[in-house]
Parts: C-alpha cells; structure tokens; sequence
C-alpha cells in the first residue's frame, strides 16, 4: 500500500509513494507520471495569462493531469485581488469543464473561496492545500464540501493536533509542499494525532485519494 502526496513541488520517484506534483504552464515538465498543474496567485502577469490558460487547457487532456491547481486567492500580496479572483474563476471553470479537482492556495481569503465556490456552483472537489487555520475556519469548509491536505503546518505548528482530528477521515489529505520532510513523516504524526495505525490511515488517504480523483 503506497503513501499517497497530495500535493509536492518535488518528484522523488519513491516506488511506494504516489506524488502529485505540482506544475505550471510555463515550468512543465513532461516526464511527471502524476501532477497537477495551475496558475499560482502569485504568478499572475497580465500578458501571459491567456497563454497560460491555453497551455492549461492543453494539458487538462492529458490522462497524467489529475488536477487543476495549485490556484487560488491570496490577500497578502500585491496583486489586486479582482485580478486574482478572474484568473482563478477562470481556472474553476475549466475544472469543471474536465472534471478534474482542484488544488486550493488560500491565504487569508476564505470567505471569498466559499463564496465563489457557492455563486459558480463548482461541483468537482476542491482541496484546501496546506491547512494550518483554526477549527472555525476548517468547520466552514468542512461544511461546504472542501477537502482540507495538512503538511508542514502539522508538523510545525503543535496548536492543530486538535483541528487536525475534528476533521472527519473522509476529508483528509497529507502533503509535502516546499519542504524537505518525508510523506511518512506527516504520516507518522497524523496518525498519532487521529489515534491510528499507519496502515489503517494509509488506508484512508488511499480511498480518499481514489474517490477524488477516481483512480
């Protein structure tokens, strides 16, 4: 039974770990058996965006492509958040066009990420990468049928042991990100926390993984 990345900037070709690794239009890499590809909040330029979104497009085709993302809304830079917001919009559309889930960036706009998922009735699932908010804000995405992936933040951040078990098993991912820990590390303290055996959440992550992504 694999270890299941929700969500890595780094191929490590590991025989029992499946990664999605996390790509973009203009930095592609071919040669990935499993990844996700989006345009990063961060990486929005007026004059590449069409472009990008055609290149998107194009690889939403592809059987290797299992998502759209990571994408999504951040209020901690400087790019305007209307632009932020049609760009993303854009990328949920597509999404939804392929049936493929989303990989989810979001800082500090959650309200809006609800909302928007409300008013353009996105139905393909939608996971939250990188979770480290509080109970109050998990609840409410719980609630609205989000998908919430713990890594670095769980790992780092003693304070969401108890957000990360109020989060019901059937709505858990684990993921490596930027970092240089191990998946089986996330792993190990997950189920610590959740009060389980490796291979019982191995188990879970695996059915998850399977559902959304309809492997």
């Amino acid at each position: 039974m694999k270890f299941y990345n929700l969500h890595t900037h780094q191929f490590s070709d590991l025989p029992n770990v499946l990664e999605l690794v996390n790509q973009y239009p203009n930095e592609f890499d071919d040669m990935i058996p499993n990844y996700s590809i989006g345009i990063h909040p961060w990486h929005i330029k007026g004059d590449t965006i069409l472009s990008n979104l055609e290149i998107l497009k194009s690889k939403l085709l592809d059987k290797k492509c299992l998502a759209v993302g990571e994408c999504g809304l951040d209020k901690r830079i400087e790019i305007p958040m209307d632009s932020q917001q049609i760009v993303f919009e854009n990328q949920l559309l597509l999404a939804e066009y392929y049936k493929k889930p989303v990989i989810i960036h979001c800082v500090a706009a959650f309200h809006e990420l609800i909302s928007i998922k409300k008013n353009k009735k996105i139905t393909v699932p939608m996971i939250v990468h990188g979770f480290s908010k509080n109970s109050i804000i998990a609840s409410q995405l719980i609630e609205n049928g989000f998908y919430l992936s713990f890594g670095k933040a769980l790992i780092q951040n003693p304070d969401l042991e108890t957000v990360f078990q109020s989060i019901p098993n059937e709505r858990i991912f684990l993921e490596t990100d930027t970092t240089s820990n191990e998946i089986q590390e996330v792993y190990a303290l997950a189920a610590k926390y959740k009060k389980l055996e490796i291979n019982t959440l191995k188990e879970i992550i695996e059915e998850n993984f399977n559902r959304v992504f309809k492997k």
